[in-house]
């Protein structure tokens, strides 16, 4: 009996969800529909599309678009990375007791 209240509560459940998530896409493509904008006054108006905003991490205090690398990222080598790491190690102080027994 508890395997069939757990079914149909399950499938009750499932069903909400994916009629939720059809319905959300639904609007999703609603709202990023772009309708032409069409000048009245020119016969070959072209649409005007919405200019896409920045986000807001792209623009300073101001609110003006920032023209600097937010991050530089310069390629390893694979022999200097792990030698950096070895450093790191060696360097901690926990490293001092694990020194003897390095084989």
């Amino acid at each position: 009996m508890f395997h069939l209240l757990f079914i149909l509560a399950f499938g009750i459940i499932a069903t909400i969800a994916a009629v939720n998530l059809v319905r959300s896409f639904m609007m999703l493509s609603n709202e990023t529909r772009v309708y032409p904008n069409f000048q009245s006054n020119s016969r070959n108006a072209q649409p005007q599309r919405p200019r896409p905003t920045p986000h807001p991490e792209m623009l300073d205090e101001l609110g003006q678009p920032i023209n600097e690398p937010l991050l530089v990222v310069r390629s390893l080598d694979v022999e200097d990375a792990r030698q950096r790491l070895d450093n790191l190690y060696n360097a901690s102080p926990s490293s001092d007791n694990n020194a003897d027994g390095d084989a």
